[in-house]
């Protein structure tokens, strides 16, 4: 069970109640996306963006499905010209941005809350261990995708983990570290 269906009210097991929580929770996840786009907090050795806290937060409280249609409906804003992403509009919106550097990373936000997501499903985001192993799990989860589409735009010949790794993993360090203060924070108070 997720946080999500833990705090959704008992007396909201009616289908269309429980989906229309599930759309409102989606639309605000996407939101929530978009602001933590738009935040840069200085950081060494980039400035710390929350997308990724964001994302795995998505899914270890809405579950995978939920989690990972939050991160779509937000993507697809930006595919739609909405200056939803980090450093939009001024470095370009819509697909246009979605095919640059960072258009695998986006992918990647998608798999952070699916696996977030799966392993709330699973208990992970219940102690600050385990929910320290699952966010560091799903902040992981965005390299590959990232890396390989980095790789090939700029080209496999180039510093492709300079660019697109090895800035970022203090900072993931970091948000996986305050998801593991967080999440089993919430449960205790759901209890």
């Amino acid at each position: 069970m997720t946080l999500y269906k833990a705090f959704l009210p008992q007396h909201a097991t009616h289908p269309h109640l429980e989906r229309a929580a599930d759309m409102v929770v989606i639309v605000a996840g996407s939101l929530l996306m978009t602001a933590a786009a738009k935040v840069s907090i200085p950081f060494y050795p980039v400035p710390l963006s929350m997308q990724t806290f964001v994302a795995i937060g998505l899914g270890l409280a809405l579950g995978p499905v939920r989690g990972a249609l939050a991160v779509l409906l937000y993507l697809a804003q930006g595919a739609a010209g909405f200056p939803v992403f980090a450093g939009s509009p001024e470095r370009g919106v819509g697909l246009a941005y979605m095919a640059g550097p960072t258009g695998g990373f986006l992918i990647g936000f998608v798999i952070q809350a699916t696996v977030a997501g799966m392993l709330a499903d699973r208990g992970w985001d219940r102690t600050p261990a385990r929910t320290l192993a699952a966010a560091l799990l799903a902040a992981a989860a965005i390299y590959p995708a990232g890396l390989l589409w980095l790789g090939a735009l700029i080209g496999f010949d180039k510093p492709v983990l300079e660019f697109g790794l090895y800035p970022f993993v203090v900072g993931d360090l970091v948000k996986s570290a305050l998801a593991a203060l967080v999440f089993p924070m919430l449960w205790r108070f759901m209890r």
